[in-house]
């Protein structure tokens, strides 16, 4: 039995829920887990009463930490969203309290999933997931530049006026604003992207990649629909043992940080990596991205090796 345990019912958790729902993805058991119970019951039953139209029968209910127990996927999207006037930092401080918290209550259960984040900062929430709880790398992913990607993807698509489905793309590094397209290796049909597009087309899907969340947050205050699907994308990879190239974020222990590049996706999470070969350019860029990740990694290190300290003094 395929049970997927969504942590935190904002927009993303409910919009990735919703996706399962309408799409019929290989889940049996859905289980909506909030600090508001009221908000988790209430998800739950409208989620149940769309049963009757939907393409397969989910058992879906609120439920609580036990409910990891047997999970094959625990989806964490609880966390504060940035503020205006925060840094990434203050962001990095505050999540990480919540997700030492959420870590901290699955690891009394005996989960021995996939764990899939999407909490913001990403990829350092992501890296603060693993060493929280202590599980292999591979079992620990992000959502990472999924969603990115996907943008990416529609936007070429409208250039050339073809399916996202048949580009070749990827964002790659941090999920965040030192990601960057790897236009050394974007292809169409096995024509080199860079050859059918102009410079100032590449350059305005550039900036149009890199600034959708902030236009779409502009607009409506939040982004759900794209990483919804993105999770769900996630999700049949796992359930399905799919074997999928996804720009998932995933440990790179040379560096030891998390970024997005392509991995295969799985039942175990992630099966392998592949090695994209990149020029000079797109070098230098993922290298500046690391960078920039690293320093939020310190940054956790930090903020754990204080909550250590602080619980080791209430013993």
């Amino acid at each position: 039995m395929n049970k997927v345990v969504i942590i935190g019912c904002g927009n993303v958790g409910m919009a990735y829920a919703f996706s399962v729902v309408i799409s019929g993805a290989n889940v049996d058991e859905l289980v909506l887990v909030d600090v508001n119970s009221d908000k988790a019951q209430g998800e739950a039953l409208d989620l149940n009463h769309a049963m009757a139209y939907a393409p397969k029968n989910i058992k879906i209910k609120s439920g609580d930490y036990t409910d990891c127990n047997n999970a094959s996927i625990v989806c964490i999207c609880a966390g504060r969203a940035q503020a205006q006037g925060e840094t990434r930092f203050d962001l990095i401080d505050k999540n990480i309290a919540i997700m030492s918290s959420i870590i901290g209550e699955v690891k009394k259960t005996n989960f021995d999933g996939v764990f899939v984040v999407a909490t913001n900062p990403l990829d350092a929430m992501t890296y603060t997931t693993m060493k929280l709880s202590g599980f292999e790398p591979n079992k620990v992913i992000g959502s990472g530049t999924t969603l990115d990607t996907a943008r990416l993807k529609y936007h070429i698509g409208q250039e050339l006026k073809i399916s996202p489905k048949e580009i070749h793309a990827y964002v790659l590094g941090e999920h965040g604003d030192t990601e960057f397209v790897c236009w050394g290796n974007a292809k169409i049909g096995g024509n080199d992207c860079n050859k059918m597009l102009s410079e100032n087309a590449m350059s305005k899907i550039n900036y149009d990649v890199k600034t959708s969340a902030y236009d779409i947050i502009n607009k409506k205050g939040n982004t759900a629909y794209g990483i919804g699907m993105s999770l769900l994308r996630i999700t049949n990879a796992i359930l399905n043992d799919e074997r999928a190239v996804l720009t998932v974020s995933s440990y790179d222990k040379q560096n030891d940080c998390y970024f997005s590049k392509p991995v295969v996706v799985g039942a175990n999470g992630v099966e392998q990596d592949l090695y994209l070969e990149l020029n000079k350019f797109d070098t230098s860029l993922l290298m500046d991205s690391i960078g920039k990740l690293q320093d939020e990694k310190n940054q956790v290190l930090k903020v754990l090796k204080d909550i250590k300290q602080w619980q080791n003094q209430k013993k």
